[in-house]
């Protein structure tokens, strides 16, 4: 089944076909024919790399009313990397359709900037919570006639400690508007959310984990003592030749060793950890796209967010306390249909934890040695 049966107009359809996107996820099959012509509030569960954005991005822009000149959308996305890549997929979506006017809004960016943006024409707005908080405040926007609300990445919202900005949005925007939260997980913290916010009789869809991981990841893992990680890590990244990839630590701390030991061999890398200010989190995310570093590493909090096409490989150092995570992060490789590896560095004790990986997500993994 293509887009167009789902109900997407055939000039979206080769904006995203420019994408090279061409065969719906389940998320988007699931997701876009309802939205797209119900009044509904929707409550959607499935990991990074579902394709989440044009899940709820084609039916809001199948909703959008280009005549009609105040905001009608708003997504709220946990950082700015995030609200940055949804608001240009929009974009990308409607290269051959009416245009339809996206606003970004995030903190790390001089806010009398954006105000004047907002003075122009706008059709949907990308905010983060807190940014979105002082626009309102200072009266620079109008969210009162919203149609439609998604909360993306919901859970990494609240885990960033958004919890009561979203509720102040949330009871801002009372009224006919339609709630769509899309999230990886879901907490317990978030059910009160859903409680106050979501209409009870909302669609829930989940798409289950083992439906998550990519198909084109090959899972491997190599087990040693954590002391030989770096080693087994280096003669990996020989082997790779000039692939690029990202490495993922499960603490700042070991992130931060980790980039320093890899700069000292003369490896291209760049840091991504939770502490960095916006404005070095930049920096690194440019050169890696611009492909002056090969290599990220990265914690799972920091790499929220990215989307950079064509990584060869991700790297566990750390395996992460959670199997969404490790979702998560393989996620990164193998998109649009290419296929990647995912490798974990195991130490023994570790060695248990590939096997629940394996049982939980049903998958196999290659034990290299």
């Amino acid at each position: 089944m293509g887009f167009v049966e789902l109900g997407v107009s055939k000039e979206i359809e080769r904006g995203l076909n420019d994408l090279g996107i061409h065969t719906p996820t389940k998320i988007q099959t699931a997701a876009i024919p309802v939205l797209s012509t119900k009044n509904v509030d929707f409550i959607g569960q499935a990991q990074t790399g579902t394709g989440k954005t044009a899940a709820f991005g084609l039916p809001i822009l199948a909703r959008v009313d280009p005549e009609i000149d105040h905001i009608q959308a708003l997504i709220l996305a946990p950082t700015r990397e995030l609200g940055q890549q949804i608001a240009k997929q929009l974009f990308k979506f409607t290269k051959y359709s009416n245009k339809v006017f996206t606003e970004a809004v995030y903190g790390g960016e001089k806010i009398d900037i954006q105000i004047s943006r907002l003075n122009r024409p706008t059709h949907i707005v990308v905010a983060t919570p807190g940014r979105l908080l002082d626009l309102l405040g200072k009266k620079a926007l109008d969210i009162s006639k919203i149609e439609t609300l998604v909360l993306d990445e919901a859970d990494e919202m609240l885990s960033m400690g958004f919890k009561q900005e979203l509720k102040e949005i949330l009871a801002q925007t009372r009224g006919k508007r339609n709630v769509w939260l899309f999230s990886a997980t879901m907490p317990k913290e978030l059910d009160e959310i859903i409680n106050s916010h979501v209409s009870s009789d909302a669609i829930r869809v989940n798409i289950n984990k083992t439906e998550a991981v990519n198909v084109g990841i090959e899972h491997q893992y190599v087990t040693g003592d954590d002391n030989n990680k770096l080693d087994t890590l280096a003669s990996f990244l020989k082997s790779q030749g000039k692939s690029r990839g990202i490495i993922f630590t499960r603490t700042k701390a070991v992130a931060k060793v980790l980039a320093k030991q890899l700069l000292a061999k003369n490896y291209a890398v760049g840091l991504l950890e939770g502490d960095m200010l916006q404005k070095d989190r930049d920096k690194v995310m440019r050169a890696f796209k611009n492909k002056t570093v090969r290599l990220l590493v990265a914690t799972d909090v920091a790499a929220r967010g990215i989307d950079v096409d064509n990584l060869a490989f991700v790297v566990h150092y750390q395996l992460p306390d959670q199997t969404d995570y490790y979702t998560h992060r393989s996620g990164r490789t193998a998109r649009a249909g290419k296929k990647g590896i995912s490798l974990v560095l195991a130490n023994p004790k570790e060695q248990k934890r590939i096997y629940e990986i394996e049982k939980e997500l049903g998958i196999k993994f290659l034990k290299i040695r």
